[in-house]
């Protein structure tokens, strides 16, 4: 009951639709930052580092903000999700050290994280086919990557209203000093040291169109 308090009052709290592009570019901002840093960081510990359905082979040609960008087109998710996506984001990084976002996962990071949080977040959200064409990888990748996730998080799903409002300062935060770099306006995935065939699949807009509208399911 708790739990769809706590859902509930994120619901109420939704920014308006219009500076969802906003929240993206924010959080697009922090994530290519970290993975950058991580990338340079962990170039000499690569071999030790663990190995995980995340990592992709090659560093995919796609931005993590036009990634981002295209999972907001495609998956009518509600804006809260992104924010609890990102939430979920840290989450795995405190749980998971020794494998830290970099540009080899966080594609496949963020693309997990927004459908399990849509699946937690919506009365109805798309299935793991369609969440997988948008992308770029199969679904038999995306039901093992939602998988590994999970249990990456321990399965802590929920979210208090006080955690997410921290959240979306944080994103505020950066929306106004994108510019400006301090380790004060990261959560714990930002600080973390050092740390694969991702996004192989050409993306066909006119089939994924089609393909949407069968691909709906309620969230259980």
């Amino acid at each position: 009951m708790a739990n769809q308090i706590d859902q509930k009052m994120i619901h109420d709290q939704e920014p308006m639709a219009e500076i969802m592009p906003n929240v993206i570019t924010a959080m697009s901002s922090l994530l290519q930052r970290v993975s950058e840093t991580n990338d340079d960081l962990s170039r000499p510990f690569r071999e030790q580092q663990r190995i995980s359905a995340f990592n992709a082979l090659t560093k995919p040609s796609i931005s993590i903000r036009s990634y981002m960008e295209r999972i907001f087109k495609y998956a009518d998710c509600s804006d809260s999700c992104y924010i609890v996506a990102y939430i979920y984001l840290d989450r795995f990084i405190q749980k998971q050290p020794f494998l830290p976002i970099d540009s080899f996962n966080v594609h496949r990071l963020i693309i997990t994280s927004v459908l399990v949080s849509a699946k937690f977040m919506d009365d109805l959200c798309y299935n793991n086919a369609f969440y997988a064409k948008v992308g770029g990888i199969t679904t038999e990748e995306m039901n093992l990557l939602e998988l590994d996730f999970l249990f990456g998080i321990g399965f802590q799903l929920n979210v208090t209203v006080s955690t997410y409002n921290d959240y979306c300062s944080s994103l505020q935060r950066e929306m106004v000093m994108r510019t400006m770099y301090s380790p004060l306006l990261e959560p714990s995935f930002l600080v973390k040291s050092f740390h694969r065939n991702l996004l192989m699949h050409l993306f066909d807009e006119d089939s994924l169109s089609i393909h949407r509208n069968n691909q709906v399911t309620t969230a259980v």
